[in-house]
C-alpha cells in the first residue's frame, strides 16, 4: 500500500476515532512524523494516540542516532563507542577526547565534574604515551593475527617486548 502524501509505500496505518466516523490513514515514515507532530501540537493539554506515535518515533530517531555513534571508533587503540558502552571501560587515554561528546555528560553525571582532582600517576605523560603504544600495537597484533600476516604479527611481537622492558627499566 502506498502513502496517503506521496509515493513511498505506506509504515503507518493510523485510525483516528476522534469525530463520528474513524478516519483511516496509510502513510510513510516521513507522512506520518508530519501528521502526528501537527496532531501533538493541536492536543498539547490531552494525551493522545498521535502524541504516542510521535514520541515513538522520537525513540526510534535516538536509536538510530545510537547505531551510527557505536560504529565510532578510537584511531590509536580501536575500542568503538559500542565496546565502551558494553564493557563499561575505555581503551586508551586517547578515547577521553575521541569520545568526549558522549562521555563528558556520563562522567559529569556520576562524578558532578569533569576535572580530574586526586592523585597521578608518578609516570607522568609519559608512561600514558607507552601504555598507549602497547595498547594500539596490541590491538594491531590481533588483526595482523586474524588475517594471516605472521611476519607482521612477530614484528609488532617484538615491538611490544621492547616496549615493555622499556616501562619495567
Amino acid at each position: 500500500m502506498k502513502c496517503q502524501h506521496c509515493e513511498k509505500p505506506a509504515t503507518f496505518h493510523i485510525t483516528e476515532l476522534t469525530g463520528e466516523v474513524p478516519e483511516e490513514l496509510h502513510l510513510c515514515e516521513e507522512c506520518a512524523r508530519t501528521y502526528l507532530m501537527q496532531a501533538e501540537v493541536k492536543e498539547d493539554d490531552v494525551p493522545s494516540i498521535a502524541g504516542a506515535l510521535a514520541q515513538h518515533l522520537k525513540i526510534n530517531e535516538a536509536a538510530e542516532q545510537l547505531a551510527k555513534l557505536d560504529q565510532q571508533a578510537c584511531p590509536l587503540c580501536g575500542i568503538t563507542f559500542y565496546e565502551f558502552r558494553h564493557v563499561g571501560r575505555l581503551g586508551c587515554p586517547h578515547d577521553y577526547i575521541c569520545f568526549e561528546e558522549e562521555i563528558d555528560p556520563i562522567i559529569s553525571n556520576i562524578h558532578s565534574a569533569t576535572a580530574h582532582v586526586g592523585k597521578q600517576p608518578r609516570s607522568g605523560a609519559e608512561g600514558t604515551d607507552q601504555r598507549t603504544d602497547l595498547i594500539r600495537l596490541r590491538r594491531e597484533m590481533e588483526q595482523a593475527i586474524e588475517i594471516e600476516d605472521y611476519e607482521k604479527a612477530s614484528q609488532l611481537r617484538d615491538q611490544i617486548a621492547d616496549l615493555e622492558d622499556e616501562t619495567t627499566g
